[in-house]
């Protein structure tokens, strides 16, 4: 059936995902735990950055193919699983407020390339690989996941991935602007880590509101007036103060 487990540790959460045998591929019920379990991250400013990974060398291997014969034929059923358990999870990690680090090792299929495009900054291993075919399989991606691929990945990717089932290496999605980092496999849970980290010690208001900032210019393609209106209610934020104070004593900031 597989699971999801969370660790907290100070101001950083750790999310597993863990199917033996399978290469984490996400079981129904695992969307569902995902989704509670990023709903559930703690909402106060302690809560500073998110690592999702892979349990075993593996990121996400796709959906688990043998539980598709009990609902994949029928249209009701079809659409209950891609948009209340696959999409509610992934708008819940999309809507996770501070950022997210991809942890990727190994398979990053399918479902693994959407749950990592759910992501800010992606850390892979130079064995990682990265496809979504399940043409093979006899049908597409569902919309809005499509959608979320083609935004981070590029439609070039998407479509080759989608029409020809090709399949990248870690080199190669950094090439297209995918992945932020590419390291020795053996290396990407340290990398992960110090990311987290560098983010961790940096300014939590700022790295939350501009985690909001380059959603919304994304989603909305360009600077709306609802944007607009929010935009510089952190004057007088303590952080805001604190940052500026620090930089003209010539000290570390305290956030």
């Amino acid at each position: 059936m597989g699971t999801i487990s969370l660790v907290v540790k100070g101001p950083l959460a750790r999310v597993t995902l863990s199917h033996p045998g399978k290469f984490n591929a996400m079981s129904r019920a695992m969307w569902r735990e995902l989704k509670a379990v990023f709903e559930g991250l703690p909402a106060s400013g302690s809560l500073r950055c998110v690592i999702l990974a892979g349990e075993a060398g593996h990121f996400c291997a796709g959906g688990d193919i043998s539980e598709y014969p009990a609902f994949r034929f029928d249209e009701a059923a079809l659409r209950v699983f891609h948009e209340d358990e696959v999409w509610a999870a992934l708008q819940a990690v999309l809507d996770c407020p501070v950022p997210v680090v991809a942890q990727i090792a190994g398979n990053c299929m399918g479902a693994g390339m959407e749950l990592a495009s759910c992501c800010d900054i992606r850390v892979a291993g130079e064995g990682a690989r990265f496809g979504a075919p399940i043409a093979r399989l006899g049908f597409p991606m569902a919309p809005r996941e499509a959608q979320l691929v083609v935004r981070e990945a590029g439609i070039a990717v998407a479509r080759a991935m989608l029409l020809e089932a090709a399949v990248f290496t870690a080199a190669e999605m950094q090439q297209r602007g995918f992945l932020n980092a590419v390291v020795a496999d053996a290396a990407v849970p340290l990398e992960a880590t110090l990311r987290a980290e560098r983010i961790a010690a940096l300014a939590p208001q700022a790295a939350r509101l501009n985690k909001h900032l380059l959603r919304s210019l994304q989603q909305e393609g360009g600077v709306s007036d609802a944007l607009l209106a929010e935009a510089y209610r952190y004057a007088p934020t303590a952080e805001h103060r604190e940052g500026v104070a620090a930089f003209l004593a010539k000290r570390p900031p305290i956030f």
